[in-house]
């Protein structure tokens, strides 16, 4: 609903934190009263809400009960009416229009409000005056300068073809070319009471669900199937012209049959999405994983070229309108296109080398008009390339001293840039995409966790700084969740907790087109959190569970898993044992317990030494480390913090026998695959959580006398062992009543 007559104005002289506060809970109180579904003020607490409703109709009489219901508070939106319209007759104009129109009021009522309506205005123009010292036409000239400028950004980005023309009730034709598509139905979604308060307690059942190869997609909502069985699919048409070019190029000759066609059906839909068994390019070959890599990739870029198009559309029309059509843009709700700052993705990703294989595959999958140029991608190959070395294999970029040493699947994952603290913005603009942009200008954010980590810490440090610029995502993507989750986890709770915030400063935010759930406080309801994986684990579930709360549902998937048993290339016998616990609270006590009780005893008896106990949690670890030390055990110890030298020399000295027990964590395991020598007696205290590592660690018995493993596992484990032994077999251990089981 802007003006090129107010646009500036609203932008000059930044207001505080408080101010911006205040002006929002105005405007997400009162936008919306008189509409019987608006949510109130406190979604949280409808019942104060409703008992207050009760007892105005018990108390007051109707008379009294009519006058509450005519008096309206102000909004912010009447406030800045009314400030303006000081400067501009036609702008005064329609805010009496409307004040009318809202209190239901004839056209002879405006005479006996004007005194009052000019008191109004005169006590708004001295609270403006306060702020700023231009009169109303340099605010004019200047809201003009700022709107072209703005509007020339844009047409820079912009993909308009045709002309728009803006219809008799003041909305756009452009607004309504929009209207089939997903992303213009989500968005201008309005959601009532009752949805508030369901998705605030976060309910919501997998009752729905369609059948796939291997798999199962189920979801809290009904409606499971594709959107758009047509092409483009809902996709931008220059998008899916040049999706079609790719595909075919490289081979395909379906695409409406494809996997990556599938996936991207289902990111359209808007719905939260849990993937936990997409087969990872470390794993199974560069090429494997890539299709479910294109298609959130597309959804991002159309969900930001929409939304471009959306803003550039309106931008245009406002101006060529600014005059002729003011009464009609100022009532209009058609203009509110906006959040408080411009980035809409962010994409989280592990290290440097995983985000240089998606950048690069985004830029390919932009059309080719839009990347004409591409602004600093020199420093972006210096950057977050493998940085080429004397050790490096320029074919291939890996450590020449691993190509023997180190499995292929490590080799494919680490053999690049492992830096895992970068963040990257991104905006598009029509000829170019712009690397290293600011975040406030940028259109998508990419980084890692503690990437972003340390740009919190930075703001809390520094007062000047902010991170504002995660106000307004509306689709977060969490790409190799499982080898997010080897590194820190609570960074990554911590980056969900703070999206979605009202910013703590304006940032030249056009007020008057920020959308109204940004104002109510409900953006959080609106985001778009996909969380792509090899794996699940409890953690990953509480989060999809607790902070994906989008109004449109969740969708996740089921899937049978084989085991990875078969891979285990020697013969050796595992004996599975079942311990008891009450609850998963208590399942890392009920384990140290039944470790103490069961099993140490047996090693304590042995005079065998080449005892090797594998512990997946660093937090066990010091379980068993500081039992074991109060045992005065002789133990050497293999964890991701020791250092190179430690290592090295509780390697050698667990060979010769002069260390009994080694303790070997997974993360050690998976970020320096060091392979042990010397084990005799092999005990997995608890299961690794990547199925990967399980026979890789049972190898390494190679050369063993006794070719014994023992692994616990209680019925929480039920996840990491239905990776290990398959689905069937899993659930069988859990609920039987015996409690161990033997494989060979």
């Amino acid at each position: 609903m802007t003006n090129p007559k107010y646009r500036k104005k609203r932008s000059f002289g930044r207001p505080k934190t408080n101010e911006i506060e205040m002006k929002i809970k105005n405007k997400r109180a009162r936008r919306n009263h008189g509409d019987d579904d608006a949510v109130p003020d406190n979604p949280s607490s409808p019942s104060d809400s409703a008992t207050s409703s009760v007892e105005l109709s018990n108390i007051a009489s109707e008379d009294e009960q009519e006058d509450v219901a005519v008096y309206k508070e102000p909004t912010m939106y009447d406030n800045l009416l009314k400030t303006l319209g000081s400067a501009s007759e036609s702008i005064a104009d329609a805010y009496k229009r409307r004040q009318q129109a809202e209190e239901g009021k004839s056209d002879t009522d405006e005479e006996e409000e004007s005194d009052l309506a000019s008191i109004s205005v005169s006590e708004e123009d001295e609270d403006v005056s306060e702020n700023d010292d231009l009169d109303p036409n340099e605010l004019q000239g200047a809201n003009l300068s700022a709107m072209e400028e703005h509007s020339n950004d844009d047409d820079e980005s912009s993909d308009i073809d045709g002309k728009e023309e803006m219809t008799g009730n003041g909305h756009s034709s452009a607004k309504e070319s929009e209207g089939s598509s997903s992303f213009s139905a989500h968005l201008d979604h309005k959601l009532s009471k009752e949805e508030v308060e369901n998705l605030s307690t976060k309910k919501g059942k997998y009752k729905w669900g369609i059948e796939a190869a291997k798999c199962k997609w189920v979801a809290t909502r009904e409606y499971l199937e594709d959107s758009y069985t047509n092409s483009p699919y809902g996709l931008n048409n220059k998008l899916y012209d040049h999706w079609l070019n790719i595909y075919k190029a490289s081979g395909g000759h379906d695409l409406h049959l494809s996997r990556q066609r599938s996936f991207f059906s289902l990111c359209n839909s808007y719905r939260d999405i849990l993937h936990h068994n997409k087969k990872p390019f470390y794993l199974k070959g560069r090429e494997e994983d890539s299709s479910i890599m294109d298609a959130y990739l597309l959804h991002t870029l159309n969900h930001i070229f929409r939304t471009r198009d959306l803003v550039t559309k309106n931008d245009k029309t406002l101006a060529k309108h600014k005059e002729s059509k003011s009464e009609e843009v100022l009532t209009s709700e058609v203009f509110v296109d906006q959040g408080f700052t411009r980035p809409k993705v962010l994409i989280l990703l592990p290290i440097a080398s995983i985000a240089f294989r998606v950048i690069n595959r985004l830029i390919q999958l932009t059309p080719e008009g839009h990347k004409v140029n591409v602004d600093h991608i020199g420093r972006f190959s210096a950057e977050f390339g493998s940085g080429q070395s004397d050790d490096i294999d320029e074919e291939d970029g890996i450590s020449r001293s691993w190509k023997k040493s180190k499995p292929l699947d490590f080799q494919a994952l680490f053999g690049g840039n492992n830096n895992d603290c970068f963040m990257l913005g991104i905006k598009f603009t029509k000829k170019t995409i712009k690397l290293y942009s600011d975040f406030y200008t940028s259109d998508m954010i990419l980084a890692s966790p503690l990437g972003l980590i340390k740009k919190f810490e930075d703001a809390e440090a520094e007062k000047d700084k902010d991170v504002d610029y995660l106000s307004s995502i509306e689709v977060l993507i969490i790409d190799h969740v499982d080898v997010i989750a080897t590194q820190n986890w609570s960074h990554v709770i911590t980056i969900v907790e703070q999206l979605n915030h009202i910013p703590s400063k304006q940032h030249g935010t056009d007020i008057m087109r920020i959308r109204p759930w940004y104002l109510d406080g409900q953006a959080r309801f609106y985001r778009q959190t996909i969380i792509l994986g090899s794996h699940v684990n409890p953690d990953i579930n509480a989060l999809f569970n607790n902070h994906c709360l989008n109004y449109e549902g969740r969708v996740k998937l089921l899937h049978e898993h084989k085991g990875v048993l078969p891979k285990v290339l020697l013969q050796v016998r595992q004996i599975y044992e079942r311990f008891d616990t009450e609850s998963i609270v208590d399942a890392d006590a009920s384990r140290l317990d039944y470790f103490k009780k069961k099993v140490f005893p047996k090693i304590k008896d042995s005079v065998q030494g080449g005892i090797m106990i594998f512990i997946s949690s660093y937090f066990e670890f010091v379980r068993v480390r500081n039992f074991l030390k109060s045992q005065d055990a002789s133990m050497c110890l293999l964890a991701e913090n020791t250092v190179k030298s430690d290592i090295s020399r509780s390697r050698v000295m667990f060979f010769q026998g002069t260390k009994k027990i080694m303790l070997y964590t997974e993360r050690a395991l998976f970020y320096h695959r060091y392979k042990i020598r010397g084990i005799q007696n092999l005990i997995i205290y608890s299961l690794p959580e990547r199925k990967e590592l399980y026979p890789e660690i049972v190898n390494m018995l190679e050369g063993s006398s006794s070719m014994n493993c023992t692994v616990l596992f209680s019925r929480f484990d039920l996840l990491r062992l239905e990776r290990i032994v398959g689905t069937g077999s899993a659930k069988r251990m859990v609920s039987s009543d015996k409690r161990i089981f033997t494989f060979c």
